[in-house]
C-alpha cells in the first residue's frame, strides 16, 4: 500500500513583510495546522516567480501554489479551501452552514480586502505622487466603510458564523493586514476578532513556521 503524498506549497524565500505573518502562504499553513495534516515547502525567489517553470503552476507568478500528485493550484483561497474540503475541521458538517462558511470566504477576499490591498498600494507605491493626500482619506474612508459593516455583522459573536471555520481564517488573516495601521483599533470587537484567530494554536504554529523562513533573512526594502 502506497503512503499517501504530502503537498508542498512555495512560499517567498525573501518576504516583503520579514515573516511578520502577511504572505498569503500563512493562510494556507494556518489551514494545514488546522486540519492536523503535514506539508513540506519550497523556497521561490521573486526572479524565479516569473520564470516559465514557475508560472506553469501559477500564471500570475505569485505564491503560494499547492502540489499534490498531478493536481497543481493557485490561489490562496481555492488552495484554502481545498484542504478544508478534504479535511475536517475547517468546514462544517452541516450543509447551510458549511454554504455561509464558504459565502464568508469569498467576502474576506472579494468585498473586504480590495480596499485593504489599496491602502498598501497607495502608501508603498503612490506616496510620492503629488495627489497621494488627497487620496489617502478616500482610500481609508472605503476600508471603514467595510469594517463598520463587518463590525456591526459580527457584533458580541467569537466568530462569524458559530463554529470557527475556513471563513474566520481568510477574514482573520486579511484583517491582519490593518494592525500596523492601527485602524483595526477604532472596531474594539473586530480587533477582539483577529486577536482570538492569534491565539489559536494553529495559528501560532503557522506563525512560527514562516518566521522561521525569515530567520536572518531581511525584509525587501
Amino acid at each position: 500500500m502506497s503512503l499517501p503524498m504530502i503537498p508542498t506549497i512555495t512560499v517567498f524565500e525573501r518576504s516583503p513583510d520579514g515573516g511578520k505573518g502577511l504572505a498569503r502562504d500563512m493562510r494556507v499553513r494556518w489551514a494545514f495546522e488546522e486540519v492536523a495534516q503535514p506539508y513540506e515547502v519550497r523556497l521561490v525567489s521573486f526572479g524565479a516567480m516569473k520564470e516559465p517553470a514557475h508560472r506553469a503552476l501559477h500564471p500570475f507568478g505569485q505564491i503560494p501554489t499547492y502540489e499534490e500528485g498531478d493536481l497543481a493550484l493557485f490561489e490562496s483561497g481555492a488552495i484554502v479551501f481545498h484542504i478544508a474540503e478534504r479535511h475536517a475541521g475547517l468546514l462544517p458538517a452541516n450543509a447551510n452552514a458549511r454554504a455561509r462558511a464558504i459565502t464568508w470566504m469569498f467576502a474576506a477576499l472579494n468585498t473586504v480586502e480590495p480596499p485593504i490591498l489599496d491602502l498598501q498600494t497607495a502608501k508603498f507605491l503612490e506616496g510620492d505622487k503629488a495627489w497621494y493626500e488627497q487620496r489617502l482619506p478616500l482610500v481609508k474612508n472605503r476600508i471603514r466603510d467595510r469594517l463598520g459593516e463587518l463590525s456591526d455583522r459580527l457584533g458580541d459573536a467569537e466568530w462569524l458564523d458559530g463554529a470557527f471555520s475556513a471563513g474566520d481564517l481568510m477574514m482573520v488573516t486579511v484583517l491582519l493586514r490593518l494592525k500596523a495601521s492601527g485602524m483595526l483599533d477604532e472596531y474594539p470587537n473586530l480587533a477582539a476578532y483577529v486577536a482570538q484567530g492569534e491565539a489559536r494554536p494553529a495559528y501560532k504554529r503557522a506563525f512560527d513556521a514562516q518566521l522561521a523562513v525569515f530567520a536572518g533573512r531581511p525584509p525587501i526594502a
